[in-house]
């Protein structure tokens, strides 16, 4: 068992605070700054405590300072607005009364309607790729070593990479990257908790694939990179602790910022969530 899978459901174990306030921790896991992901796991984990019977469909957020691991983070919810269908919320995450991340999440109770979606790509299963043990064992001693600390860290998120070659070949590609994510343990049987915890993953690796077709990885300490902002579509029921296809592109980068799209899919295929994020891919001349 990877001793790090059991720090996922404490970080999502929010302490009220009273009047729409809740207190969250990061995990003692040596990181300087805490994951994007995390807050906005635990900014929609707290504003899914302050809705009834509706599920969340979206989320809008920006990141506006790096936090502290050391120190609690607050969850400041705002009611905006329960109308007879839909239900909005603003969520600040504070530090030091300081404003680290801001977000929005609109919620809508369960109706029918029109249903379609596009394929899941054509891609190799979880069961067809290396597990931790193959990586280590038969791609890892093959990459640099950046890449090598990133998926050597133990993280409450299993990660299976579908184009791993990239980091090896440093050619510019085709500006696709997918991969495979779950919780690493099994969660309990809470829909809020699911879509939390798959807000908290899609943070993972997205803003890399902006760096792709520039045969480069935000591994490389010739660049700057940070997540700005982050937008998460929920479209149908899904369990975040079994394997989730997230497939991911970049369509434009400019101005020193990446634009990246992601799409994830079930194994059986169907389109449970997109996910779209700017960030900083800025050059770093002085380490050129």
């Amino acid at each position: 068992m990877n001793p790090a899978a059991n720090t996922l459901l404490p970080i999502f174990d929010l302490e009220s605070l009273g009047h729409n306030r809740f207190q969250g921790r990061s995990p003692d896991n040596g990181w300087t700054r805490v994951f994007g992901g995390q807050v906005i796991g635990q900014a929609l984990y707290a504003a899914c405590k302050t809705v009834e019977e509706r599920q969340p469909h979206s989320l809008h957020a920006y990141f506006l300072l790096p936090g502290d691991p050391t120190i609690p983070i607050v969850y400041e919810v705002e009611r905006l607005r329960d109308g007879g269908s839909f239900s909005t919320r603003r969520v600040l995450a504070l530090q030091k009364d300081a404003a680290i991340f801001a977000m929005s999440a609109s919620f809508q109770i369960a109706e029918p309607g029109y249903d379609h979606q596009i394929p899941m790509p054509a891609v190799p299963t979880p069961d067809e790729l290396p597990d931790r043990d193959g990586m280590e064992r038969d791609v890892l001693p093959h990459m640099p070593e950046a890449v090598r600390a990133y998926y050597r860290r133990e993280r409450p998120i299993d990660i299976r990479p579908v184009e791993l070659s990239r980091y090896a070949a440093g050619a510019p590609r085709e500006p696709k990257f997918n991969v495979w994510v779950k919780a690493a343990q099994k969660l309990p049987d809470e829909p809020a908790l699911h879509q939390s915890v798959l807000a908290y993953a899609s943070d993972l690796l997205l803003l890399d694939s902006s760096l792709v077709t520039h045969g480069t990885s935000v591994f490389d300490r010739r660049i700057q990179s940070a997540s700005l902002d982050h937008a998460l579509w929920f479209h149908r029921p899904f369990r975040a602790d079994e394997w989730l296809l997230y497939a991911q592109d970049s369509p434009s980068a400019s101005g020193a910022r990446g634009f990246s799209r992601g799409l994830i899919f079930d194994r059986e295929g169907h389109l449970v969530a997109s996910v779209a994020q700017e960030g900083l891919i800025r050059p770093r001349p002085d380490r050129a």
